[in-house]
């Protein structure tokens, strides 16, 4: 059963997006899925549905209840920033150690009863969790194979070239690289893919175009 962490080079590039394809794809093969999303920032209880934590239990089958909520999200703040700075504007604070032990335990609990287990990250590879740790911090101490997804516009080779970097430079796998053709795409996936190929040193990558969801 897969575990794997889904981070980014940066916020907005289609991290839940690309979570819930690969939950629906988990599940159409008869897997039992667990999601996680320790850290949220913009999150309001009122339209937990439609936020990212809402979108990752949907896709698992699970009811977005207050219960589930604290299950996948308890890390949760209202500003839309990094979480460190979400936290400050509420008087808190990440407890980082906390939040590894917190996943450790779900990864320990996945293996045991044989669940695949999807991790999402806040934000991009180097995202500040507190005064001196990133999400990458937060990835090298949980151990598992990494999906790295980015976008297909102007800047985003290097973008990526960065972000792979950072994880390579932790020793943190990278099990795949998902280009992620978003509404903000302004160079043909194509391309970018090609231009990526001379560089990712054998990462296998996949090419996504965006669906928007129908109305």
């Amino acid at each position: 059963m897969p575990i794997r962490f889904v981070t980014s080079c940066g916020t907005g590039r289609g991290k839940t997006y690309i979570s819930e394809k690969l939950i629906s794809n988990w599940r159409a093969v008869g897997e039992t899925v667990d999601v996680l999303k320790p850290v949220i920032s913009g999150f309001e209880m009122e339209t937990a549905e439609e936020s990212d934590t809402g979108l990752l239990l949907k896709a698992a089958g699970f009811d977005v209840t207050e219960e589930t909520i604290n299950l996948t999200s308890p890390w949760r703040y209202q500003a839309p920033l990094s979480p460190d700075m979400a936290a400050a504007l509420e008087g808190r604070a990440v407890h980082v150690d906390e939040m590894i032990s917190f996943c450790r335990a779900r990864i320990v609990e996945a293996e045991r009863l044989n669940r695949s287990l999807l991790i999402e990250g806040a934000g991009g590879v180097m995202v500040p969790l507190d005064g001196h740790r990133t999400m990458r911090d937060l990835m090298t101490s949980l151990d598992i194979p990494v999906v790295l997804v980015v976008g297909s516009y102007l800047g985003s080779l290097s973008h990526t070239l960065t972000a792979i970097e950072a994880l390579k430079s932790a020793d943190i796998r990278i099990d795949r690289l998902i280009v992620n053709e978003g509404t903000d795409s302004n160079i043909p996936l194509s391309d970018t893919r090609y231009a990526l190929e001379r560089f990712i040193d054998g990462i296998p990558m996949e090419t996504v175009k965006f669906t928007a969801p129908s109305p």
